[in-house]
């Protein structure tokens, strides 16, 4: 089975291009992706064909799990289709069908290259209802959508204030006024993720406000464990604190792996670049 190493702001994936062949994806996942016996990942991407946009995408993390939505590796999968285009062949938008439903991804070039991709997210959701962002309801009255999305918890001792966006795939934000380096992630992320009142996981961000323009964070991921970055995650972030009036529409996710760029309005969807790379090739036996 061929299969292709990528990666995006360290976030790696193994890619495989499926066809219409049924195989046990997420026993697959937890073989391949394993960093000492299989080839090492943060998740297996699979490319398959749609009849709804140019391919579809099936994400599964290092523990099997399936996961609706995933910002690098939509990335990453973007890239290695249009890699795959001959030679001189120019696409600027390109489709993917999702678990979370089609998204669409923009090609910019310089030169005739390809110098960035941005990817639209989906429109998000708040709190464990996943309440469409609307400042409005169809009353007309105006919608505490703060409140909708804090959610207090306490686990080990520690007080966290968390604020729950969904993109596709459900996200606890927390902000620290102190450096995220120093947070104990490794110990708290997998407590938040088994949580109760969270039954199917959730991922878990820690950030801390550097400027209007930039945050500062880390990840802790439903299935895998803390990773270098995490496309949704960075959305999820920007959307909260857009909300709480922390940042503007445009804004840098520095994460431990890279730098990622979310833009959003308020409304409507979010949209995310970053960096997407071939890492290397081969024969899975």
């Amino acid at each position: 089975m061929r299969f292709t190493k990528m990666q995006g702001a360290g976030n790696d994936f193994v890619l495989i291009e499926a066809g219409n062949s049924p195989a046990d994806w997420s026993k697959l996942a937890m073989a391949i992706c394993d960093r000492h016996y299989g080839v090492g990942a943060d998740g297996l991407l699979v490319l398959l064909p749609s009849k709804k946009a140019d391919f579809r995408m099936r994400i599964f993390n290092a523990d099997g799990s399936e996961a609706n939505a995933c910002g690098n590796g939509l990335r990453c999968m973007v890239k290695h289709y249009i890699d795959g285009m001959p030679d001189g062949a120019r696409l600027d938008n390109i489709t993917v069908e999702t678990q979370a439903g089609i998204r669409h991804a923009r090609i910019h070039h310089t030169n005739g290259k390809v110098a960035q991709i941005q990817t639209g997210m989906g429109q998000p959701g708040i709190g464990l209802d996943n309440i469409q962002v609307d400042p409005e309801n169809r009353a007309g009255a105006t919608v505490d959508i703060t409140s909708v999305m804090r959610y207090p918890i306490n686990v080990a001792g520690t007080s966290l204030e968390l604020y729950l966006v969904s993109m596709g795939n459900p996200h606890a934000v927390c902000f620290l006024d102190e450096p995220v380096a120093g947070f104990a992630l490794s110990n708290i992320g997998p407590l938040v993720d088994r949580h109760e009142a969270f039954p199917e996981g959730i991922n878990v961000e820690i950030v801390n406000l550097k400027t209007r323009d930039l945050v500062e964070a880390r990840v802790w991921e439903h299935g895998v464990g803390e990773t270098l970055a995490c496309g949704s995650g960075a959305c999820a972030i920007s959307v909260a604190a857009k909300l709480l009036g922390y940042v503007g529409s445009q804004v840098d996710v520095r994460l431990p792996g890279g730098t990622l760029n979310v833009e959003w309005n308020s409304t409507g969807e979010v949209f995310l670049s970053g960096p997407a790379e071939t890492v290397f090739t081969g024969d899975w036996a």
